[in-house]
């Protein structure tokens, strides 16, 4: 048996992911498709970017701004595999300032092996915002 394949059980056998989920997840490490995944819809196209687009007014001057950021889902993954190479007494600081600015996340909860998942869902991500009083138009989604 893999380390992949045990680690997977491992988190179906302590309830972290479904049967569903492993099953997916067991098809991509043998590099096929499973049973679940075989008899799915079409699969859908996986999201390459995260994009930020923010149409705004700038302070008294109702000066226009615009900001359309493209971050590459690469830079995720990277980050993540960054994440698990910070030292513990470092994480312990950074879990500390994240809660001090009213972020109650443990940084240790990121595993590269939940990342795909994570992917997976941001297809369905979409973000809307608009603020008439102020003319702020906000929106977040995965292309």
């Amino acid at each position: 048996m893999t380390e992949e394949r045990r680690q997977i059980l491992e988190m179906l056998a302590s309830g972290k992911i479904n049967a569903g989920e492993a099953d997916r997840l067991l098809g991509a490490v043998q590099g096929g498709s499973s049973t679940a995944t075989a008899t799915a819809t079409a699969p859908s196209k996986a999201p390459k970017f995260i994009r930020v687009m923010v149409d705004a007014k700038e302070g008294k001057s109702d000066k226009p701004v615009h900001i359309n950021l493209r971050v590459p889902i690469a830079l995720l993954r990277a980050g993540v595999r960054l994440a698990s190479l910070i030292p513990a007494g470092a994480q312990d600081k950074l879990n500390e300032e994240l809660r001090k600015n009213g972020m109650d996340f443990d940084i240790r909860q990121i595993k590269p092996e939940n990342l795909n998942e994570v992917i997976d869902q941001l297809q369905d991500l979409t973000i809307d915002v608009d603020q008439e009083e102020d003319d702020v138009k906000i929106r977040i989604f995965c292309e």
